[in-house]
């Protein structure tokens, strides 16, 4: 199994205690989006997890306690933008989250630290020029901390569009996004970063940007040393590259506020939700009630038997 901690939820800046007590007591469970009072629960054991991936703009409460979790490999998605708090109202400043990139690297190596520098937005403010410019200022500061940077274009969907209306976002074209990626790929190569694109339609392997897997198996096959036996996420979008992997997050809880972020949809619940969180409680949010469907996952290693299913 290969278990995503989230793409819901900043577990790691806002739930570390919880996760930490998650691994110790050997399980989670994880309310279904789609049906809330069915819960599965999940077994969290080094032999049933393949690798770990945290997503994350802040890791820095958990960088004390990573010893606790020696006997799993793990790797961070690690977002820097260059946005200021317009667009990430509750982000820690640019000099905090470089130093704890910086930091973790060196605690957990390069190879293990992706940069993400997504989702790349133009706004009145925010050019073309902009992004260029503050991509290499980031570049010269991670570029020996990490060995990959993922990148996205903003997508435009009905739930962002009502948190960003104001800020003047908008969707670069295709010229725009040939003309960034080109410019940010020079750049990479420039500083030794290889750049992949997450989740995008548009080809850009003529500016030297192949398509990215955030949950990629090759790099858990290197750092594992093994091979797997794992498929293509179904759940993703067509364009997504990532493999299977079970997520443990909720939406709706993160308290970046970041104004692009589509995991939070309805932002005035996040407060409401946020303080009904029980660092010791089996479920991110909330507790198990009555009406609740409690049911067992069965999981595999798919190091062994090659399936979550």
């Amino acid at each position: 199994m290969i278990l995503s901690v989230s793409r819901r939820t900043d577990i790691p800046a806002f739930y570390s205690e919880w996760f930490f007590n998650r691994i110790k007591e050997g399980y989670v469970c994880v309310r279904n989006p789609m049906n809330i009072h069915q819960i599965s629960k999940i077994a969290l054991t080094p032999n049933l997890i393949d690798c770990i991936v945290f997503w994350s703009k802040n890791p820095y409460p958990m960088l004390s306690r990573l010893d606790e979790l020696k006997d799993y490999m793990y790797y961070f998605q690690f977002t820097i933008n260059p946005y200021d708090t317009v667009l990430e109202q509750q982000v820690p400043g640019k000099k905090h989250v470089i130093e704890t990139f910086k930091r973790l690297s060196d605690l957990i190596s390069p190879d293990r630290v992706i940069w993400r520098y997504d989702p790349i937005i133009l706004t009145d403010t925010i050019s073309v020029d902009y992004h260029i410019k503050y991509f290499e200022e980031l570049a010269k500061r991670l570029h020996t901390y990490t060995k990959t940077c993922i990148i996205s274009f903003l997508d435009l969907y009905k739930k962002t569009e009502k948190n960003l209306r104001g800020t003047y976002s908008r969707e670069p074209n295709v010229d725009e996004m040939m003309n960034i990626a080109a410019h940010i790929s020079m750049i990479a190569s420039h500083y030794g970063i290889k750049i992949q694109s997450c989740a995008e339609k548009i080809e850009l392997e003529s500016v030297g940007i192949t398509h990215g897997h955030c949950i990629d198996s090759v790099l858990i096959e290197d750092l594992l040393g093994v091979k797997l036996v794992v498929s293509k996420d179904k759940n993703q979008r067509p364009e997504c590259g990532c493999v299977q992997s079970i997520d443990i997050g909720e939406y709706n809880t993160c308290c970046h506020n970041c104004k692009y972020c589509y995991a939070n949809f309805n932002k005035e619940k996040v407060g409401e939700r946020y303080v009904k969180h029980n660092p010791n409680s089996p479920l991110l949010i909330g507790e198990i009630e009555s009406d609740d469907r409690v049911s067992e996952r069965k999981i595999f290693s798919f190091i062994s038997k090659g399936s979550l299913f």
